[in-house]
Parts: C-alpha cells; sequence; structure tokens
C-alpha cells in the first residue's frame, strides 16, 4: 500500500523516539512494546497493510500469524539456506504450507517458497564455522535471511518487512531487531520490531503445534545447530 499513513507510522517507528522510559528494560528496548504501539495505529487502518513475512518453520510462524494476520495482508517467505540438507528444507517448507491451508485467519495469508542454495548460507560464513551458537555464525545467518526478505519487501513495495526469529528463546531478539533497524535504513523499508516470544507467544507456539500435529524439529536447521544438538542428548 505504501500510503501517507504507513509512512507517518514508518517515521516515528524507525527512530523509535516514541518510546517512554517505561519501554526500556535494563537498557534494553521492549520491543513488545515496540509492535503493540505500531498495531494499535495499524488497526486504524481501513485496509490492512502489506508484510513480507520471513519465516523458519511452521511452529515458529504458527503464533505470528494468528497473531500479526489480524492486522496485516501477510505474505510468508521461506527462505533458510543455512538447512543442512534439501530434504529438511522440503519437510519444514511443507509444513508450513500445510498450516497456512489448514488454519483459518481474518486477512490474506500467501506462502512464498525460495529455491533451496545453501552455498548461499556456505559462502557468507566462511571462517566462523568454530562460533559457538548464538555468536558470530548466528547474528551472520540472521542478516543473510532478512536481507533477502529486505530487498524483496523492497523490489514489491511491501509496507514492512519482518521475521519469525524472534519467537525462540534460544535466539537474540536484541540482535535481530537491532539487523532489522540497519536493514530498514539501507532498504528504505519499514521493519516491523518484534519479540514475539513475550506474552506467552512461545508458548501459544508450541501449543499450535500440538493442534495442528506440526514437525517441531530441536535444532534450526544448520549443521553446526544439529551437532551441537547431538552432544547434548
Amino acid at each position: 500500500m505504501n500510503n501517507s499513513y504507513a509512512g507517518k507510522i514508518f517515521k516515528r517507528q524507525g527512530n523509535l523516539s516514541f518510546l517512554k522510559k517505561g519501554d526500556l528494560t535494563l537498557n534494553q528496548i521492549n520491543y513488545q512494546k515496540v509492535l503493540e504501539k505500531l498495531l494499535a495505529q495499524a488497526v486504524l487502518q481501513k485496509t490492512p497493510l502489506r508484510l513480507l513475512l520471513h519465516a523458519c518453520c511452521a511452529p515458529c510462524s504458527s503464533y505470528v500469524l494468528e497473531y500479526l494476520s489480524d492486522y496485516f495482508e501477510i505474505t510468508v517467505l521461506f527462505y533458510n539456506p543455512n538447512m543442512e540438507t534439501v530434504d529438511e528444507y522440503r519437510k519444514r517448507a511443507g509444513e508450513l504450507l500445510r498450516f497456512i491451508q489448514e488454519k483459518s485467519f481474518k486477512n490474506p495469508v500467501v506462502p512464498r517458497i525460495a529455491g533451496y542454495n545453501p552455498q548461499e548460507y556456505l559462502k557468507q560464513i566462511q571462517g566462523y564455522e568454530d562460533c559457538p551458537e548464538g555468536g558470530g555464525r548466528c547474528g551472520i545467518c540472521y542478516r543473510l535471511r532478512m536481507e533477502y526478505t529486505a530487498k524483496l519487501a523492497k523490489e514489491e513495495q511491501f509496507d514492512y518487512f519482518t521475521t519469525t526469529l524472534t519467537i525462540s528463546p534460544l535466539k537474540n531478539a536484541q540482535k535481530i531487531n537491532e539487523i532489522g533497524k540497519q536493514l530498514e535504513q539501507q532498504y528504505g523499508v519499514p521493519y516491523l520490531y518484534s519479540d514475539f516470544k513475550k506474552k506467552n507467544g512461545y508458548q501459544r507456539s508450541v501449543q499450535l503445534s500440538k493442534e495442528f500435529h506440526l514437525y517441531r524439529q530441536n535444532y534450526c536447521g544448520c549443521a553446526f545447530s544439529k551437532k551441537t544438538t547431538d552432544l547434548q542428548e
């Protein structure tokens, strides 16, 4: 849509100048409150704004789609070149497609599955193979997937872009949102700040996964994460 109303929201959200003291916790931004302020304005739109949502898997997407589809028309982008094998990629993509087909949403939710190209990921993380989980390699992976989303959002004139990644208790929401802010400034498309694990978001995703019998993996998808998980079991 990219109308003047969306632009006004973007200007206020982009520099986060509307935050109040209560929105800060231990010098960190409470991104759930940032999101709630944005949604309170977006709901006033007569026609829903268009959101490009990067999705890592069906379980993580379940609550996010349930939550955000009340406010946006959503295109769900499955782009995850970090996946260890093409079989894993197809399995997760298939579960996402099935969930979208079986779940009812207030506004349209349309899936888009990108091709599997692990070389894009392996090239980016060269030299970071030995980093611990949650370290520099993961930050590169977040940015790779989010930047692909931001570029597409600009090309197709979406009103916002964001990712499901912040729903995971194992991922650093502050880091993910900082990357989102950088990409927002680089590509000129508003980033929808979030911490989807808040307000029982993660717990709700677990409930939805059980309700829809979703394949729920125990590692992020990359070979490094799988190795770490296997060692812990």
